[in-house]
């Protein structure tokens, strides 16, 4: 029973932990700063219930890494009556903070105008391709307003690890090769299958030997947009030894129809993993690439080592 001055005699008093000093503290919460530029993730198609839905999943994990984030969604194709095209969401964004300028000024606050961009657009996209992107900078100048374009989100281990779970969900992996068990379906061979050319091939390469040193197989990447180049990296597989392959689409998901992949794992005679989709990793890296475009450093998401 406790009395007026404290804990009864005997029992334990629950005293505050010390506040840890120097490289041990406990790092203080990112927020973003008042006034921040909107995060505008650039995505592909149209907003079909499928993305609008992937799309909402990776603006909320942005969100969540970082309070008080102002994420948008801005579509590469689609009807500018929604709002909801990358050129509209730009000036719609804007158009809001220009307003909110003008309110201040009227209440007789003293402010400035603010400068740098009104928005930091980001291509949900893992590797580069350039009409994409050539679709993600024309949006921008249409738009007419000050944003910056960052890179694409590739190569990254995180992705490499994405790719790992997505495989090891559809049983064609491991998913800790430290545990003493196997998975009959456990592919020997894994072909990488990106869009966007020879650049996006050369790109999803280096995540493919990040994905070879997780799984302990050979990785190679090819192309879904180039004919031919699926079923050629299949058979230098199968001659280089592999017996059981599998397709890994590094993909998010609304570059491409589904179609296509189900079509490439048919011509390379293998089963293919689902696309990236809203995995957490793919939300860190948008937010990543925003950060580092502001100058603001967040804390480093880590990747799963490999077993």
């Amino acid at each position: 029973m406790s009395t007026p001055t404290g804990p009864a005699s005997g029992l334990p008093v629950r005293m505050p932990r010390p506040r840890q000093p120097g490289r041990h503290r406990r790092p203080e919460p990112l927020v973003a700063p008042e006034d921040a530029p909107a995060l505008v993730l650039a995505v592909p198609g149209t907003p079909s219930s499928a993305t609008r839905s992937l799309a909402d999943e990776v603006v909320s994990i942005a969100r969540s890494e970082l309070p008080g984030l102002d994420a948008r969604i801005g579509y590469l194709d689609g009807d500018d009556q929604e709002f909801s095209t990358l050129t509209s969401v730009l000036a719609h964004a804007a158009g809001e903070r220009t307003a909110r300028f003008e309110q201040a000024r009227a209440a007789g606050m003293d402010v400035r105008e603010p400068d740098g961009p009104v928005a930091v657009v980001v291509p949900l996209l893992a590797g580069p391709d350039s009409s994409l992107l050539r679709q993600v900078r024309q949006a921008v100048m249409d738009s007419r307003v000050a944003a910056e374009l960052t890179d694409v989100l590739g190569p990254h281990p995180l992705l490499a690890e994405a790719l790992h779970v997505r495989l090891s969900e559809a049983g064609l992996a491991r998913a800790d090769r430290a545990r003493l068990f196997t998975v009959a379906t456990a592919a020997d061979g894994i072909i990488l299958a990106s869009v966007g050319g020879d650049e996006a091939v050369q790109a999803a390469g280096i995540t493919g030997m990040l994905l070879a040193a997780r799984l302990a197989v050979p990785v190679m990447a090819a192309a879904l947009d180039q004919e031919g180049s699926i079923a050629s990296v299949a058979e230098q597989l199968r001659g280089s030894g592999s017996q059981q392959l599998a397709l890994a689409p590094y993909l998010i998901g609304p570059e491409i129809d589904a179609s296509l992949i189900e079509e490439a794992a048919k011509e390379a005679g293998c089963s293919a993993a689902e696309a990236l989709g809203p995995y957490p990793a793919i939300g860190k890296l948008a937010l990543a690439k925003y950060t580092t475009a502001l100058g603001i450093a967040p804390q480093q998401a880590q990747s799963t080592p490999a077993h």
